[in-house]
């Protein structure tokens, strides 16, 4: 049974999949055309944060870029710590043998791209800094594909794919928060996790005004920000101090939940990938496309994902004894396995993290090899879906 929460989910991110479509093409067009200087202004456009005057004053000076990376997607990230603790709490992972599937489905979906990712660059230091690359899957395109296919689909294999897509944000988030800091500051560390302390603390206090967990969750963003750890972070940890039910049965998080959805689908993602997925193509050669770094992040994406996913399903069901999901065919399964490996914006977020300072053409051949590699793995699972719902 789909839950009302989880039917608005759903609909939000298969608009939000075609919105953040266009702003991908249209970061391609204007890098390739004669707006590329313009487009590269605006991405490197000034924004400035001041707080207190004189020599003590905090200036958080950043160009566009940063700002969206780094304070834009802290917002995309409390939205992805709302739906963990909606999912976990009250929703289709609740329970030990509701999550187990989907969470089983997703560690295999993260584990075998990253083995092929790591394959192909063994031999390179750099550019193993990339192996999670491909271990990302955008729950935004990939429910956007497989919600445009309409009811071709069973609603199991939609529930299925948005459990293990929230399993693999979580995932995700380990990952970054692991593998992908900078040199720590204890002083900051400390300070960000006073905050930390705080939020729950007013969550064990019943506080149920939204403003005293943002306004302390922004607070933590500067610590985190200023402490090594990226500060995207402070987004999710604000998101589960939120309380998930008030006296009067009320629901603070989903309150907020459906009220930032759009803006992260419509607003915040888009405007991310608008700025990172601009690519030159101009003297791109095959050659360039099946270098070690494209080439492992495209086949980490398309073959990893899909043996990772389908393969510890089809594990599960054999060995295990799980159910088959309702009213779904091996062959569907395969086609929303393959749908996984769409890793548009968590693979594009930690590329530039692992190749933070590398250069430009660390970052050329990240966005070939993640956007060659999602564009082949959504038409791959859109084709299999369609020959599977015809048999």
């Amino acid at each position: 049974m789909v839950t009302q929460a989880l039917k608005r989910f759903l609909g939000h991110e298969s608009a939000g999949g075609v919105v953040l479509g266009l702003a991908a093409l249209a970061a391609l067009v204007a890098s390739n055309s004669s707006w590329a200087p313009t487009y590269e202004a605006f991405r490197q456009w000034p924004g400035e944060l001041r707080i207190g005057a004189g020599p003590s004053a905090l200036v958080l000076a950043k160009p566009l870029l940063v700002w969206v990376n780094d304070l834009w997607m802290a917002v995309f990230f409390f939205l992805v710590g709302l739906e963990i603790k909606r999912e976990f709490v009250e929703g289709e992972l609740s329970t030990g043998a509701q999550a187990a599937l989907p969470a089983v489905a997703a560690l295999g979906g993260m584990a075998a791209p990253a083995l092929v990712f790591a394959a192909f660059n063994l031999g390179d230091p750099v550019t193993l800094r990339g192996w999670a690359i491909p271990a990302a899957t955008d729950i935004a395109f990939a429910l956007g594909v497989l919600l445009l296919l309409g009811d071709r689909v069973p609603v199991s294999l939609k529930v299925f794919l948005t459990a293990v897509a929230i399993i693999d944000d979580l995932g995700a988030i380990a990952v970054i928060a692991l593998f992908y800091t900078a040199q720590l500051s204890g002083t900051m560390l400390a300070g960000a996790g006073l905050c930390a302390l705080g939020l729950f603390a007013l969550n064990r206090a019943r506080v149920m005004r939204v403003e005293a967990y943002v306004l302390l969750g922004l607070v933590m963003w500067l610590f985190v920000l200023k402490s090594g750890v990226h500060a995207t972070l402070a987004g999710v940890v604000t998101a589960l101090a939120v309380p998930m039910r008030d006296d009067e049965g009320g629901s603070p998080l989903q309150q907020i939940e459906h009220g930032l959805h759009p803006w992260v689908a419509f607003v915040v993602l888009p405007v991310f990938a608008f700025v990172n997925a601009g690519v030159s193509l101009q003297g791109v050669s095959p050659a360039a496309l099946l270098a070690p770094l494209p080439l492992g992040i495209a086949a980490g994406l398309v073959l990893g994902k899909a043996v990772g996913v389908f393969g510890s399903l089809w594990l599960m069901v054999k060995l295990a004894g799980a159910p088959l999901l309702a009213e779904a065919s091996w062959a569907q399964c395969f086609g929303m396995a393959l749908l996984c490996g769409i890793g548009f914006t968590m693979s594009l977020f930690i590329g530039g993290l692992a190749f933070e300072g590398q250069g430009a053409g660390y970052e050329a051949q990240l966005k070939l090899g993640v956007l060659g590699g999602s564009v082949v793995a959504g038409v791959l699972g859109s084709l299999v879906l369609l020959f599977a719902a015809r048999r």
